[in-house]
Order: C-alpha cells, then structure tokens, then sequence
C-alpha cells in the first residue's frame, strides 16, 4: 500500500513486474537489485538442528489447527454451563478475527525483528489464552479470552509457515509442507474425538488446557533449539508502524464482523450491516493513506505491485472461498440428506485432508518439470470439475460418493495450493518472506470469511425458495433451522421430511455450484495475473550471502 518497495535479491525486484524466469530449482536469477536483502541465511544451517525445531513447528501448527474443531465438539457443555447460547457463535467468530487482521501485523514485525521473538511471543500468548478460558466464568469472558488465544494463533500460523521455508532450499521446501498439512490433516480427525471424550467424561475447560504441556513443549523446543544467524546490524533503528498496524485491525475487525454477522445476527441490508460495510470502507481508505506515508508499512504497497504475490493472494483468496463449501456445508448436507450421524458426517469430510499431503508431497514431481504456475492451474482445474460434478449426485446417494468427491478435491486443491505457497516464498528473501507469507495467508482467511457470507446467503435464498410450496404449513426456512427439524423427522410427516431433505440437496447443489466459480476466479488470477514463470531466487545467492555473514559453510542437504 506504500513505503518504498524493497529490491530484494538478484530475482525479488524483477517479481515486481512478471518477468518470466524459470521457476524451480537453480532456474537462473532474474536481473535487478543488489544482494543486500538475501543476506540472511535460512535459520538453522545443519539437518541436526533442523530435527527438534521441525518438532516444535509440528506442535505450533497442532495448537492453531486443533482448536476449532475441539472447540466445536463442547459446545453443547459449554452452553449449559456459562449460558450464552444466542452468542455462542463468537468463540469461533472472534478467534477468527484476531487471527486474521494480525497476520500481516505478525508478518512485518518477524521480517523486521527475526522469526524467533515472534513464534515465541505467540505461543506464550496462545498458551495465556488458553488459560484465561479455562477459568472463564461466563460467556462473554470466554469469547474474549478466545480472542487474545487468536491473538496468539495468528503469530503461530503465519510464523510457522515463513520459518518452514526458511528452514529447506526449494528442493527439499514439499517435505517439510507435507509434515504440516500432515498436521492439520491429523487435527481434523483427532480434533472432535478428543474433544468429545474430554467433554463427555471430563470437563470442557480440558479442551483449553489441554493446549498447555503441547504449547510448554514446543517453546522449550524453539528457545532451545532455533538459532537464527546474526544479521546485519541495520543502520536506522528499524520504526515500527504501530498506526498502520492499528488501522489494518481496525478495518478487519469490522470487515469481518459485518461478514460473519451479516444474514444471522441482523439482516443484510439492515442498518448494522450497512454502517459496518461503510465504516469498513472509510477505515480502508485511511489504511492506504497512512501506509502510503509509513517509512516502514505493515502491508507495503509491492506486496500488490509484483505480479507474482498479487496473484499468488488472489488465487488463495478464492481458494478460500470455495473450501467454504466442503467444511461448513458437506456435514449438514451428509446429516440431513444422506441420514449420517455425527462420526459418520465428519469421515465423509474427512476423506479430504487424507489425500490433500498426500498430493501435496508429490506436487514437487509436477512443478519441478513444469513450473509453479502450469501446476497449480492443474490443480484448480480438476478441482474445478470435481465441484461441478457435486451436484450431478443422485438423490439421496450412497454415503461413498459424496466421500469420492471429497477424495479427489483434496488430491486437486494439493496438488494447488503448495506450489503457489513454495512458489511465492522463492521469489523473495529472508526479509520480506514474513510480509509475502503473511499476505498470502490473510488472503486465504479473508475468502474463507467471504465465502461462509456469500454461501450462507445463497443456501438460505434456495431453502426459502424450495419451500414456498412445502406439503405442510410453519417449516423452517434457513439451513440451521432445517437441520435441527431433521434431528427429530418423527415430528415431521414423510413427505415433509422428504421435502425439507431436497431443499437441503438443491440448496447445498448451489453452493458447491458458487465453489466452482470460486474456483473459476482463482484459474483466471494465474491465468491472466501470474507470470508464466516464476522469477525464483537463486539458492546460491542466499548460500554465498551465508557464508559471507556466518563465516560457516553452506548448509549440507
């Protein structure tokens, strides 16, 4: 949004404007710029010490990708015992506020001030979280105390991310990928199990404590074991832009309130809605002005203006707007139309994140050959075929086919999103990989947030629509409404059981439907905005620049 765009490496300036260079593995640097920027090594620079902090990272990223959906299994316990029901929705909506709008935050001050200060800092304010939860004593404490745990989760997200590539040269970059999507893999699965044992056999608050000997552990592994090199001392104490960063809260606080809010807690065109949008509006305006002026902006304007980081955003945005489709409504769809239980709904989904690493590990095959971008455009569109291909289900189907689809969409948004991931971060130095990382996953967070808006919109529209001409009178006329009627069908008539359950098919259709034009948007950011190659840093750039400040030897891989 401003400040003077940094020029970094013998590669990142010429990022600015496209120009194609081989991307992959010792594909040439592109002209422009000095060195000076690279001249911070990767953070550990043997493979012993890479072991105990691949550790600590598996563990950072467990904290922050566990904790929505143990959260969501104690719910019910929650609510009969610190009431709140009409509210409860912010324990979620609120962590992710505060992950969000402090991500770019996270980025800039880990560029500025090391990797280190920050992960530690987030742990040990994700750890505090958690404990202040633990001892909530009503609703609207627990929700606060879940927004200083997002305070934390937003270093422990994007922080991770950024020293995972500081850790491996491009070559060996999918291994350590592949450990975290394992991760989140792992928690999808683990995470309503255990939390449904610890709220049905122990107490709820056990679900926020539980995070303190995982989080204990993976700080002692980073103090003990993460060594960044000394960089060069720099020649004005660096400035932070604490008015920028406030104002990038600011605005997505109440962007994000008036998308998660919207069409539940008041109706769209209602006064909040719109003063909200509005207010949002201004603040973004004053965003930009202000971090036009910052010497040091928290979001500096060549985070847009490099053809390959702007498309690289703009393709995760919409990827997170299509995964709105598969995490928030394939669960109601497999519990209402299919008939599922619980247990059996969430393996219909979880399908998904056993072949998302799996695909993910591999992606390196693909893009090595043949670029970053080609591959990722691969990806995204089988997965635009197989979102398409959702709604050509039969009515009610067999629990296995939705399951199938699930299957190949984690193959397809792996094979897409860690090339552009691993891309993007080869495009930059140590000192602006915490900004490029940030941004990306901000941008995901923002069109996850979009998406669960427009979709939820859009499902309703069709639910509404769908049972104008129900087969009996004072039915339920929004999705959640829908699904709790179908909790107890007894109550229903079978053929209103029967109809309710094709509105809930018809309306899921259409989502997946607006998933596959998603999906479509983020084909035409690579297709039209990405460079045909990705102008990648050289790898002996940064290993001269090693040697040169450590006075040690490359790192052996």
């Amino acid at each position: 949004m401003g400040g003077t765009e940094a020029r970094d490496g013998k590669g990142a300036a010429a990022s600015a404007g496209g120009a194609g260079d081989a991307d992959g593995p010792g594909g040439p640097p592109a002209p422009g710029g000095t060195a000076d920027h690279t001249k911070v090594p990767a953070a550990l620079t043997t493979p012993r010490g890479r072991r105990p902090v691949v550790a600590a990272l598996m563990l950072g990223m467990a904290l922050a990708a566990i904790d929505g959906t143990i959260v969501s299994t104690a719910v019910p316990q929650i609510v009969g015992d610190l009431g709140g029901f009409t509210v409860f929705s912010w324990l979620f909506s609120g962590y992710l506020l505060a992950v969000t709008v402090t991500l770019p935050v996270y980025g800039k001050l880990s560029d500025t001030f090391g990797r280190k200060p920050v992960l530690i800092a987030g742990i040990i304010l994700f750890l505090v979280g958690s404990l202040l939860c633990a001892a909530a004593w009503n609703m609207a404490a627990l929700i606060a105390f879940r927004v200083i745990q997002g305070l934390g989760g937003g270093a422990l997200q994007g922080t991770v991310q950024t020293i995972a590539a500081d850790l491996y040269p491009l070559k060996e970059r999918p291994r350590i990928q592949a450990k975290l999507s394992t991760v989140w893999a792992t928690s999808a699965v683990a995470g309503p199990v255990v939390g449904g044992l610890l709220a049905g056999y122990a107490d709820w608050r056990w679900i926020f404590l539980i995070n303190l000997p995982v989080g204990a552990v993976a700080l002692w592994l980073v103090v003990r074991h993460l060594h960044e090199p000394a960089r060069p001392r720099p020649k004005t104490r660096p400035r932070i832009d604490w008015a920028g960063a406030l104002a990038v809260f600011a605005t997505g606080t109440l962007l994000l309130t008036a998308l998660v809010q919207g069409g539940v807690a008041w109706p769209w065109l209602s006064a909040p809605s719109l003063g909200l949008f509005a207010a949002s509006a201004a603040l973004a305006a004053l965003t930009v002005a202000i971090e036009r002026r910052a010497a040091e902006p928290i979001i500096p304007g060549w985070v847009w203006r490099r053809r390959t980081i702007a498309s690289v955003n703009l393709a995760l945005g919409a990827m997170g707007l299509l995964m709105v489709a598969p995490t928030v409504f394939l669960p109601t769809y497999a519990q209402s139309v299919l008939g599922l239980g619980p247990i059996a709904a969430g393996f219909v989904l979880s399908v998904m994140t056993l072949s998302w690493p799996v695909s993910a590990a591999l992606s390196d095959r693909v893009y090595n050959r043949i670029g970053f971008r080609l591959t990722a455009i691969i990806g995204m569109s089988a997965a635009l075929l197989i979102l398409l291909a959702f709604p050509l289900l039969p009515y009610p189907g067999e629990p296995w086919q939705p399951a199938l689809i699930m299957l190949l969409l984690g193959a397809a948004l792996g094979l897409f999103q860690l090339p552009l991931i691993v891309g993007v971060q080869s495009t930059v130095g140590w000192a602006e990989r915490g900004t490029t990382t940030a941004s990306v996953l901000f941008c995901r967070q923002v069109g996850q947030s979009i998406g669960a808006a427009v979709f939820g919109a859009v499902a309703n529209s069709v639910l509404a629509a769908r049972l104008l001409d129900a087969p009996a009178p004072g039915l339920p006329d929004d999705l959640d409404a829908v699904a709790r009627a179908l909790e107890d069908p007894g109550a229903l008539s079978a053929a209103a059981t029967d109809h309710l359950r094709r509105a809930v098919d018809a309306a899921v259709d259409y989502v997946y439907i607006g998933a596959a034009g998603a999906a479509a948007l983020a084909l035409l950011a690579l297709v039209v905005l990405a460079p045909r190659r990705f102008p990648v840093i050289s790898e002996a750039v940064i290993s001269e620049a090693a040697i040169t400040e450590t006075g040690g030897s490359p790192d052996a891989r």
